[in-house]
């Protein structure tokens, strides 16, 4: 071999491993004919950079080989990542491809959430794209609305203390001054209160022990009664006072009717009437009969036939005689 073709494929040699070398840390492995191609669109990528790790289940799968921005119109600004996947396992294009942080401190990286429904995902296919939030992502959002808040209450805290100084002027604080000398006598005054009250107790303590006492015989004496109570037949007499009730309303039937003579005497007017006339007649009849005796009455000690007598009553009682 000459000199020329020794220089020759040692150059050639040297392009071809500088060509291989640089696909590989692209994640391009030219000498591996089993490897297949996916896109997934994100909107952000959150750290993920070329050469990421791909991921299915917790397995090394593949590789991140690209990441370029769409040209497109109606998806201008996103980004396009290619990964490859360098074995055999099949899952559908419903599969997702999440972005995702091992740790805090390590690059981001792709895991495939593989879906076996629908049709098999083929060299060059997209799948769609999620980021799961991290860590410290899901902690800034939190503190994102709790950030607010807090700026929020800082300053209707500055407007409240704002008030308050306008309001503690100088007359302000002699109320406040006079107010709390107001409470300190009224609680001294109560505090006289209670002692009183303490020495009444005392005093009367006797007489407390003996109202309870009472009270307590009071209260044993009504047991005692109610005791009573419950052992009478009240169910009995319950059932004699029905029937008291009962025989009242039917004796109130019987004096309100005309059947009977009371009855009569009560509802009948001519009845009423001719007693009350015949009464007046007797009372006339007596009271003759007290000053006239002997008009009633004839005595004589030696036979001497009395002369006949013509009555002469009030008409009213002729016409009884009659």
């Amino acid at each position: 071999m000459s000199k020329e073709l020794k220089i020759g494929i040692i150059v050639t040699s040297i392009i071809v491993a500088f060509v291989w070398g640089f696909n590989f840390l692209k994640g391009h492995d030219l000498f591996d004919g089993k490897a297949r191609y996916f896109n997934v669109e994100y909107n952000n990528i959150g750290g993920l950079t070329r050469a990421s790790l791909v991921t299915l289940n917790g397995l090394k799968v593949g590789k991140v080989v690209d990441i370029v921005l769409d040209q497109s119109k109606e998806k201008k600004g996103q980004l396009i990542v290619t990964f490859s996947v360098e074995n055999d396992f099949e899952f559908s294009k419903k599969s997702i491809v999440k972005i995702y942080s091992p740790n805090p401190l390590a690059n981001s990286n792709l895991a495939i959430v593989p879906n076996y429904e629908g049709e098999t995902a083929l060299t060059g296919d997209t799948l769609l794209g999620e980021i799961e939030e991290s860590l410290f992502t899901s902690i800034g959002e939190r503190l994102d609305p709790l950030q607010t808040k807090i700026e929020s209450a800082i300053v209707k805290a500055d407007t409240l203390f704002g008030g308050i100084n306008k309001l503690l002027n100088e007359e302000t604080i002699k109320s406040v001054n006079a107010s709390v000398k107001n409470i300190a006598i009224l609680i001294s005054e109560l505090r006289q209160t209670i002692q009183s009250v303490n020495l009444i107790v005392v005093e009367n303590q006797v007489n407390l022990k003996s109202t309870i006492s009472n009270a307590k015989d009071i209260t044993e004496n009504f047991s005692k009664v109610s005791e009573n109570l419950s052992a009478i037949d009240i169910e009995n007499i319950v059932k004699k006072a029905e029937n008291a009730v009962d025989n009242f309303n039917e004796l109130s039937k019987k004096l309100n009717s005309t059947d009977g003579s009371i009855g009569k005497l009560m509802n009948d007017d001519k009845l009423y009437n001719n007693i009350e006339a015949a009464t007046k007649e007797l009372e006339q009849l007596l009271r003759d009969l007290k000053l006239n005796p002997k008009r009633y009455v004839h005595f004589s000690l030696f036979g001497k036939k009395p002369k006949d007598y013509e009555p002469s009553l009030p008409d009213s009682l002729l016409i009884i005689k009659e």
